[in-house]
């Protein structure tokens, strides 16, 4: 099951569009949880950074399988997308919050970092500034979402390496120091954009399985619904136009 929305520039306002049906796995765009998937845990993600490093096009391509066509559009408030992966014998849905990257949104989008359990943030290869504004990011993550989040600095647009301005020796010796991961991605032609997503999926994973978080402590309490549905008013799996995930 898969899944993408996009909702207005109100942390709680509805609004936005659907895309129903289609998606990778097929299924339905809704916010909610579908009663019949089965799923063991539920993650929470951000993508971030700068407007224009294609975050919203790497979500779609995660989500779709394909390329966002069209006329370029920056994101207004926050997109919404989910799927459902298989790690480790696992099955996990990922509930996935793109942020706008202006700096007039951020205080909007901010409130959307709560309780996230895993982060992209992403630069754009051919564009330094982007780059050079990792170190904020860095910070907003890792002040307003989970103490132990995992994050991937995330190189977009490899497909322009003739006009890269950051190089990859130097962008991953960044990631290193600031105990974050790191791969080059291209949303075009969707290279490495899967394994970014399942990158961040397995870290937060292996986290679970050694003890290091309690999955119980995520929001919606992190497992699936039907485990726990006696504390779901507890535990505000629900409520919200953002399903108790923002």
């Amino acid at each position: 099951m898969s899944g993408y929305e996009r909702y207005s520039d109100r942390p709680n306002g509805g609004g936005g569009y659907g895309n129903s049906g289609g998606g990778r796995g097929g299924g339905s765009s809704s916010g909610g949880d579908d009663p019949n998937e089965k799923y063991d845990y539920v993650f929470k993600f951000i993508i971030i950074g700068d407007t224009g490093t294609g975050k919203s096009c790497a979500l779609h391509q995660f989500v779709e399988g394909k390329f966002k066509k069209g006329p370029a559009k920056h994101t207004i408030g926050v997109e919404f997308g989910s799927r459902v992966v298989s790690l480790a014998g696992k099955t996990i849905k990922l509930q996935i919050w793109d942020t706008a990257g202006q700096e007039r949104f951020r205080s909007v989008t901010r409130s959307y970092y709560r309780g996230a359990a895993g982060a992209l943030i992403f630069y754009s290869i051919n564009d330094r500034s982007t780059y050079e504004h990792l170190p904020s990011w860095l910070a907003d993550a890792r002040s307003l979402a989970r103490p132990d989040i995992s994050i991937v600095m995330t190189g977009n647009k490899s497909d322009l390496k003739d006009e890269r301005q950051v190089t990859f020796l130097e962008a991953s010796r960044f990631a290193q120091e600031n105990d974050a991961l790191f791969l080059e991605t291209s949303a075009l032609t969707g290279e490495n954009v899967e394994e970014v997503f399942l990158k961040c999926a397995r870290s937060i994973l292996s986290r679970i399985e050694s003890g290091l978080i309690n999955p119980k402590s995520m929001i919606g309490g992190g497992v699936r619904p039907y485990e726990s549905d006696a504390n779901d008013g507890e535990d505000g799996g629900s409520g919200g136009s953002c399903g108790g995930w923002c």
